[in-house]
């Protein structure tokens, strides 16, 4: 360990020791547990100190929009289990997507996304970044044709979550990865229903991952966040626009999903036991047309979900006879 906390050969630790000790920086107190930082700025021992902090010639915080000892604990720890080089905590799962937008692209690029996403990405992409020529062209997530069909020379992103809520579709990271690259756009995944804790986009080929914290990162309901993680080159982009445009995480709120990190490993494993346990009950049940989960062998997608994935989380799609009187009782 390095005298100001940090941890050395960070790479050799296993996930679980990464999700409670990555990216501590102790300060002079020796604390045990991460510290919360509920300042708004800093001070400085001179007027030249704070200008050569505030020029970007002297490391530093300056202003906790940007620059915050909690957030940026938080996002090394991220960075650290993603196996990311860098990460920009947000505000939200949404401001985390508008950043990785407004950072990467401009007038007259295309998106191609999967048709599956929450619905509240589709109206960004369509209502909002389409105000500014940016335009987007949907498709089905696991067919790989149809993504390679939609692609053109203005394609600069390609978007999707896999697996799908609550669907639970999947798509071949490795190969998207590879029509990502042939067409020299960029591949984001939102890989907020997994987590690191049983899928790593970027080791497939992805460039950018896109969290929700609010998921299972924290795990408990307890806060709003986002985050992108990917490359230092990308993530110097998104930073940009959380400085400028403040969609910032709160100093309490990275606290709290640092607290959600240190059991993550634990959580994901159970609760995609317990959702596998589900789906085979659900799937024996006369009540029951179709269990959408990539854990049971019938889904369509089954081995390529046990290929990429480390597990089958906890989200899970059921049709129950009746249709949506049959659902409502």
């Amino acid at each position: 360990m390095h005298q100001d906390g940090a941890f050395e050969h960070i790479d050799a630790l296993a996930f679980d020791t990464l999700a409670v000790r990555a990216g501590q920086r102790r300060t002079n107190e020796q604390e045990h547990g991460d510290p919360i930082f509920p300042t708004s700025s800093f001070v400085y021992a001179s007027a030249a100190e704070a200008a050569s902090k505030f020029a970007g010639d002297e490391p530093g915080n300056i202003y906790s929009r940007f620059t915050n000892p909690t957030v940026q604990a938080f996002e090394r720890r991220l960075a650290a289990l993603e196996g990311g080089e860098r990460c920009v905590a947000t505000s939200s799962g949404m401001a985390a997507i508008l950043s990785t937008a407004l950072a990467l692209l401009e007038a007259g690029d295309e998106i191609v996304a999967s048709r599956s996403l929450f619905g509240s990405t589709v109206s960004l992409f369509d209502k909002y970044l389409g105000k500014f020529g940016i335009t987007t062209r949907y498709v089905e997530l696991g067919n790989l044709e149809e993504w390679a069909a939609a692609l053109t020379p203005k394609t600069r992103l390609l978007f999707a979550e896999t697996p799908s809520n609550p669907m639970s579709e999947v798509v071949d990271i490795a190969q998207l990865s590879k029509l990502a690259k042939e067409q020299d756009a960029w591949l984001a995944i939102d890989n907020c229903f997994l987590t690191p804790a049983l899928q790593r986009p970027l080791e497939l080929g992805a460039d950018l991952i896109i969290h929700s914290a609010t998921k299972y990162l924290d795990g408990q309901g307890r806060a709003i966040g986002g985050a992108v993680v990917g490359r230092d080159k990308e993530l110097e982009e998104v930073f940009g626009v959380v400085r400028t445009c403040g969609p910032c995480l709160s100093p309490f709120n990275a606290w709290i999903f640092l607290k959600g990190l240190e059991t993550l490993g634990l959580r994901m494993k159970a609760q995609s036991e317990n959702a596998l346990q589900l789906a085979q009950w659900l799937d024996a049940h006369p009540a029951v047309v179709r269990v959408h989960y990539s854990g049971l062998e019938s889904h369509p997608q089954h081995e390529l979900a046990r290929r990429q994935q480390r597990g089958f989380g906890a989200v899970l799609g059921v049709e129950i006879k009746g249709e949506r009187e049959g659902a409502g009782r």
